[in-house]
């Protein structure tokens, strides 16, 4: 355990020495990243299929800085079939979500929405099997919504904003056109687009093809990822969220949505973590045990 935690403390070190460092020449072209199913797991998820006290094992690093797809995998089930060894990407996140291409769904016979990563309220219920135990998410599958990820500096380069919609073009043996692509926009986030394997094999598309924006579709009024969904319009955002883990980070800053973040005495608070709560104006409390 603390082994995780010095890990993610150095993570958030590298961030900030990338955040520091000059952006690459922009030449117009973004890196192509083809992701496979995959499931990412909160840590309750992990214990109930692996163990108590479990910890993912990282197998290689992802493009995304502190990413990683780990060692361990698990089979994912339908009411009509199930797919074993799927990926699990760590570190462990605060919700479960598994993601698939239509053509897994109808291998599974599930009917999942198409979604950006994290959007998984009202989605498709599935079943995580692992050496340990399964696990039934009752919503949590969902088909990936084509996005790029990019940082502050490279949005202001393709003139573009966080939760806007573009048009892009990919050349080659068959040249494709994919809308309605979302653009992420973060200062953890590296340079890369995110598809599928259905649109990557629709456009005979390689992991390391380039892709570039051809047309900025213009929303009425472009808006952060987090207010465009409606599900998350219609429900109150909490006020104070209680955080019990033993260290806070950038990211779970990002991930929780309350103004009042309240933390144990022992729990350690990185300096992005602190960043990040003055730049969205949220406030930290000390809770005495």
């Amino acid at each position: 355990m603390q082994d995780n935690l010095v890990q993610k403390i150095v993570e958030e070190v590298l961030q900030q020495v990338l955040k520091n460092q000059s952006s690459p020449p922009h030449d117009g072209k973004i890196p192509i990243g083809v992701s496979a199913r995959h499931v990412h797991l909160a840590q309750a998820e992990v214990e109930q299929l692996f163990g108590e006290n479990y910890q993912l094992t990282p197998k290689f690093e992802l493009s995304q800085p502190g990413q990683f797809a780990a060692e361990e995998t698990v089979v994912v089930a339908g009411p009509k079939g199930s797919i074993e060894r799927v990926r699990i990407l760590g570190p462990a996140r605060s919700l479960s979500q598994v993601e698939v291409s239509w053509t897994d769904a109808m291998k599974l016979g599930l009917k999942p929405p198409l979604r950006i990563s994290g959007d998984t309220q009202g989605s498709s219920p599935v079943t995580l099997i692992g050496p340990k135990g399964s696990v039934v998410l009752h919503e949590g599958l969902i088909i990936a919504q084509a996005h790029i990820h990019m940082s502050p500096a490279d949005s202001a380069r393709f003139n573009v904003i966080d939760g806007q919609s573009v048009q892009i073009k990919v050349e080659g043996i068959r040249p494709i056109i994919l809308s309605n692509v979302v653009i992420r926009v973060s200062e953890r986030y590296r340079l890369e687009m995110h598809i599928d394997t259905d649109e990557a094999n629709a456009g005979l598309i390689q992991q390391g093809t380039h892709a570039e924006i051809v047309h900025h579709q213009v929303n009425e009024q472009p808006k952060p990822m987090k207010e465009q969904s409606s599900a998350v319009q219609k429900v109150e955002q909490p006020s104070v969220y209680h955080y019990d883990k033993k260290l806070l980070s950038q990211i779970e800053v990002l991930e929780i949505d309350a103004q009042e973040i309240v933390v144990p005495k022992k729990t350690i608070v990185t300096a992005l973590a602190y960043d990040k709560l003055r730049e969205l104006n949220k406030t930290l409390t000390i809770r005495s045990e």
